[in-house]
């Protein structure tokens, strides 16, 4: 039997000894190498030729040449390359890597190092489809034939960079004849391993990941971490030693994933009592140069058409288009942000445009329990947003401000938006594809450990999990132990994303402890193996897009409150309220921590944070140019939990992380739309903007 103390040598180890986080960045090795990418300085071309230096001893070029087994990077679309072939698509795309033991040296080559393009024609715009997604719900078709009045908008978001503290970074090394270990900063180790495995031709058992550490993620390091594995994988079968690669914050913001672009237009049928009784959408995501996981996105993003509302009929459709910028990827909210922001803003200039008050025309919309999904699937769980509502308008003083924020130059403005989160991955991802497993191991001391793929990248999961655990078991805390995955010893309880972590792996977790509780004898070693089991009502049509998206919704309510300077345009945050249905709080503390993370996130997405590429190159590189929020710009934060227990949840626990973020955006806009008295059909709403805006007549 394997010393499960000891999970990780290089890691959980030194961690214990010293108290110390031991991130990648720390970790040395022995003959350690360092690698550095060549990547594509041009849109899209035809690699004509490179020219290399003279390699000083012990230095190495590795590219599509070395590759063992397939140039492909093992993901949801395999169109992604480990190393560009004969031609680049986006300006950063990696050609190849040079290897050695010193970075300066390396550096020196790199510059050295030669690329000869025949350059051709780039595309930046929605003109190119690669994946198109439609779905429908009843008859949108007869509704707006026999619609009393037809609206229709545009909405438009940029690009949004995660900002994690921790840059990406890898390392490489050969462990015994034929087999690679990996550790990096990452959020889904099976991700990883799969990859590699695909790209070198290896065996499970010849394939191991290790996860140190993390600096944050926030769905950045979900399937960039695998480029990275193939190329340093690829370069360990070559040369034999370790290899590590990290990024410096500049290389991170240019060639990373971001959040996708987006350009949303919703018609809008309505009756003669100013009632919607369909909405029209169509949704086009800028995925990049490689589609990644930007089908999935679309996906969610399409789902969220209608949000808290009930519309009875719907004609959605989607696009992912191809463009040869950065691959866009996964974000936390994963299409949701651009979508609810949408939808929210949509259905409040609806109803000034039929001169109705906008929070009674919402409220008349607002779902509830048992009402139809956009797709056709149902709300069987009770829906408490108008308690939401209630609070989040009462403690932010919303109703006598809106009246107060009336008044001709007073420059301020509150707005409030609502939402919901489908938790855990959509349609049948988690029965199909995923099938999760845990596993928790009972030593002869009684001792247990929680053997698991989930990762802790700040959001808490370490604590969370051992406390469902043992809470179940009903023993102390200090009795469970949950070290960082290692997928030699693990079980894929899947990717640490889409709000899945807590109410999916937590509930497995707490499944598998009421029966080694029941199988509980002392100082014996008992294993007990836990599998996802999709809930009976759950039924998903993939290609229909018809049935029930998600086994379980959490719901929220942001207030927002602003000043916006009618000198300089710059708007200044004065208050946030948030109220939240997630279930239950396995621990309070992180969920307020979540909350105030989430919000702060989204409020930026819709006002402050500014990305743009120029012909295809990212224009912010650095956190000088990419103004993300500080200390300064956030005010103190009001926030709410509501208990609204979900029976296939540990507890009654739902999804946080991802739902504190949706709503942000919206509730921005529409105050600082408020306090400008100009529409926003797009974000961020930067002083730019707003001047442009106010000064277009």
């Amino acid at each position: 039997m394997k010393d499960l103390t000891r999970s990780t040598p290089k890691v959980d180890n030194e961690e214990k000894c010293s108290g110390k986080s031991v991130y990648v960045s720390d970790i040395q090795m022995e003959g350690m190498l360092f690698a550095k990418t060549i990547r594509s300085t041009v849109t899209k071309a035809k690699i004509a030729g490179i020219s290399f230096p003279v390699l000083p001893q012990g230095y190495t070029i590795v590219d599509h040449k070395d590759i063992v087994k397939e140039n492909i990077v093992n993901m949801i679309f395999s169109d992604w390359p480990v190393f560009a072939t004969d031609h680049v698509n986006y300006i950063g795309e990696p050609i190849l890597l040079v290897v050695g033991p010193d970075k300066k040296v390396l550096d020196d080559l790199a510059l050295q190092i030669k690329v000869e393009y025949e350059i051709e024609k780039p595309e930046f715009g929605y003109v190119h489809s690669a994946i198109h997604k439609q779905y429908f719900k009843s008859d949108s078709k007869l509704a707006f034939f026999n619609s009393d009045r037809i609206i229709e908008e545009t909405f438009e978001t940029g690009y949004q960079e995660q900002a994690y503290i921790e840059p990406q970074g890898m390392l490489a090394y050969p462990e015994g004849p034929k087999k690679i270990t990996l550790i990096g900063s990452m959020q889904c180790p099976y991700y990883i391993k799969n990859a590699v495995m695909r790209t070198l031709g290896y065996g499970e058992d010849q394939v191991r990941v290790i996860q140190p550490s993390v600096g944050g993620a926030f769905g950045g390091k979900e399937e960039f971490p695998s480029i990275t594995a193939c190329q340093l994988a690829t370069a360990v079968v070559k040369i034999g030693k370790p290899i590590k690669m990290i990024f410096e914050r500049e290389e991170d913001m240019l060639v990373t994933t971001k959040r996708h672009p987006s350009k949303i237009t919703l018609r809008a049928a309505i009756d003669e009592n100013h009632k919607v009784q369909a909405i029209k959408a169509h949704v086009s995501l800028d995925g990049g140069a490689y589609l990644g996981l930007s089908g999935v996105v679309l996906a969610r993003a399409m789902i969220a058409v209608s949000a808290s509302y009930t519309i009875p009929n719907l004609d959605v459709s989607g696009d992912v288009y191809v463009t040869n910028t950065v691959p866009t990827g996964a974000f936390r909210g994963f299409g949701a942000p651009q979508m609810i922001f949408a939808i929210e803003m949509f259905m409040h200039h609806i109803a000034k445009e039929l001169k109705a008050d906008p929070f009674t025309f919402r409220l008349a919309h607002l779902a509830k329990q048992g009402d139809q999904t956009s797709t056709g699937g149902f709300f069987r769980d009770p829906i408490i947003m108008r308690e939401l509502i209630q609070k989040a308008t009462e403690i932010s003083d919303y109703h006598k401000k809106v009246v107060a924020y009336r008044k001709p130059g007073s420059f301020k403005g509150i707005g409030m938006s609502w939402f919901f989160h489908g938790c855990g991955f959509t349609g049948d991802g988690e029965s199909s594809h995923i099938k999760a497993r845990v596993k928790l191991v009972k030593d002869e001391k009684d001792q247990v450990f929680v053997l698991i793929a989930a990762v802790d990248m700040g959001q808490g999961a370490k604590t969370s999990l051992k406390r469902i655990v043992a809470q179940t078991l009903d023993i102390p805390n200090d009795q469970v132990t949950f070290s960082n995955p290692d997928t030699d010893e693990i079980l894929d309880s899947g990717p640490t994303v889409a709000s899945r972590t807590t109410m999916i792996v937590g509930g497995l977790l707490a499944r598998a402890a009421e029966n080694l509780k029941k199988a509980w004898v002392p100082g014996q070693r008992i294993e007990i193996i836990e599998k996802y089991q999709q809930p009976e009502f759950i039924r998903w049509n993939e290609e229909k897009m018809k049935g029930d998206a998600y086994p379980a919704y959490s719901w929220g309510v942001n207030v927002v409150e602003v000043e916006v300077s009618p000198v300089t345009y710059q708007v200044k945050v004065k208050g946030v309220w948030s109220a939240y249905d997630v279930g239950k709080a396995i621990d309070e503390r992180m969920v307020l921590g979540q909350a105030d993370g989430g919000i702060t996130q989204g409020i930026a997405y819709g006002y402050l944070e500014v990305m743009k590429h120029e012909e295809g190159k990212i224009r912010q590189k650095n956190f000088t140019d990419y103004i993300i929020p500080t200390s300064v710009d956030v005010p103190p934060y009001q926030t709410v939990l509501y208990e609204n227990p979900f029976p296939f949840g540990p507890s009654g626990a739902k999804g946080v992380g991802e739902l504190t973020l949706v709503g942000g955006a919206p509730a921005v806009a529409l105050a600082i739309e408020q306090a400008i008295g100009k529409k926003i059909n797009k974000i961020p709403a930067t002083p730019e903007f707003i001047m442009g805006l106010l000064k277009h007549e």
